[in-house]
């Protein structure tokens, strides 16, 4: 069993490889045997879902046998998005459950997100669940659980049509990359009255036409030509298994994170004045003006979507959001990360908008600003964290955010900050990757120049910490 197939957030590999059906059977015995440990007791039912993947169901039959040895009976919910499954645990009469999905990862790779209770474990619980399967320390149960199916979508899309109103009117294009969002957020969109145009809906995990990742810019072009051809009001992408969400507005230009969450911000603050509202380090700092302004309290929170759900429990958050795509409602919802309820949420306040539909308008007054995409460079594991830590040392008379890396700001405005830095305006991120040996880098600023000459300034330290490790 491989190590590196533990991750921060959940357990993902190479089908065959790192992943194989032992290792699935193994992870489902030392699963009951975790909650057992943190509760206490035996659980007597947990949910099972899995994305389209043709690894998935071999997975399933594994893993689900490691869990009904352990004397615990499964609720089957077959193929769904991992939304869903989450949706399970509240739902249901279950006490954790495992979504078996590689979620954005190429079709080669496959994993698990693991819940116990109503929140998913992460970090040390991981790593706990590594160690009963390093100790063979398994519960024992002389009495097998047993397996039932439950129809997971049907309930799910009924739970939407009752709490959204109707969306004659609104033409919309949906991507769901040949993943698990086709064969239930299309069905929502047309019962809401809604006109849509599909791309992928059919479940294929060869993912033949586009990897399903949403945010990077080549894998929605398909979705940007069709809004602007079709004269739709927006489209949305969906990733592998439906928990992060990608949107182009009506002239098929992007819609990140950061500016969906100023959207969403707006209208639960009309309702909410002064409710907490999460972003991570790399969200735009416009994002964190405009949710301030609004009468909201922004809080900068660490990236990854189960440190998010943790801190919005501990802040009694409404909403938190990633530049991933990944969008939390605690508002009128449940609070995880559910793209397809988050598209209903946009669709919502683009019809209470009034015509003409679309999202420009929504966007209208924002400060211009200048920014990259995430940026990854390569770099060890055993080295990426220590690199960060000397662009800290270096940077540490600047105005920094060290709760995720290093988010240096460049004189930026004191609404936020106390910066006394000269020259450009404008902040840098660089953090270490949780899943993958790179370093994650974003800049904004508020002119040209100014992102050039923090993106100078911070690759080229980058890139004498690189030469005095040896990493070059």
């Amino acid at each position: 069993m491989e190590d590196r197939i533990f991750r921060q957030y959940d357990i993902r590999g190479i089908y065959g490889k790192d992943l194989t059906e032992e290792v699935a059977f193994l992870i489902g015995k030392a699963f009951i045997s975790l909650i057992k440990k943190e509760t206490g007791k035996t659980p007597k039912k947990i949910s099972v879902g899995r994305d389209v993947r043709k690894s998935s169901k071999s997975l399933r039959d594994a893993l689900v046998r490691g869990i009904t040895e352990s004397g615990t009976n499964v609720v089957d919910l077959g193929v769904c998005p991992t939304p869903l499954q989450y949706f399970s645990l509240f739902r249901l009469s279950v006490e954790g459950g495992i979504m078996i999905t590689g979620s954005h990862n190429p079709p080669e790779f496959n994993g698990f997100k693991l819940s116990i209770g109503k929140d998913t474990i992460y970090a040390e619980k991981i790593t706990e669940l590594k160690k009963i399967i390093e100790t063979g320390k398994f519960i024992e149960n002389k009495k097998a659980g047993s397996i039932e199916n439950h129809d997971i979508i049907n309930d799910y899309i009924n739970f939407m049509l009752e709490r959204f109103p109707s969306f004659k009117g609104i033409k919309l294009v949906i991507d769901s990359g040949n993943g698990t969002a086709g064969i239930v957020a299309p069905e929502i969109f047309k019962r809401l009255g809604a006109e849509v145009i599909e791309l992928y809906s059919e479940p294929d995990g060869n993912f033949p036409n586009h990897h399903p990742d949403p945010v990077v810019m080549e894998n929605i072009k398909q979705l940007q030509e069709m809004v602007v051809r079709e004269k739709a009001n927006f489209g949305i992408g969906f990733d592998g298994d439906a928990d992060r969400i990608g949107v182009v507005d009506e002239q098929g230009t992007p819609v990140w994170g950061d500016k969906l969450l100023i959207i969403f911000s707006k209208a639960i603050l009309k309702e909410h004045p002064e409710a907490k509202i999460l972003g991570e380090v790399k969200c735009s700092q416009i994002m964190y003006e405009e949710i301030k302004k609004s009468g909201g309290i922004p809080i900068m929170w660490k990236t990854g979507h189960s440190l998010i759900k943790s801190k919005m429990k501990e802040e009694g958050a409404l909403l938190a959001g990633e530049m991933s795509g990944h969008i939390f409602f605690k508002d009128k919802y449940f609070g995880y990360d559910d793209a397809i309820y988050a598209s209903l949420r946009l669709t919502e306040i683009i019809k209470k908008a009034g015509k003409p539909y679309g999202i420009k308008k929504l966007l209208q007054g924002l400060k211009q600003m200048y920014s990259t995409p995430e940026i990854r460079i390569k770099c060890p594991d055993e080295k990426k964290f220590q690199v960060v830590e000397i662009i800290k040392e270096h940077f540490k008379n600047f105005d920094c955010n060290f709760i995720d890396g290093a988010r240096i700001n460049f004189n930026i405005t004191k609404q936020f900050s106390e910066a006394k830095q000269e020259g450009a305006k404008g902040w840098a991120l660089i953090r270490a990757s949780n899943t993958q040996p790179a370093l994650v880098l974003r800049f904004e600023a508020e002119t040209e120049d100014d992102l050039k000459y923090i993106q100078s300034t911070v690759n080229e330290k980058i890139f004498n910490v690189f030469n005095f490790l040896k990493i070059l």
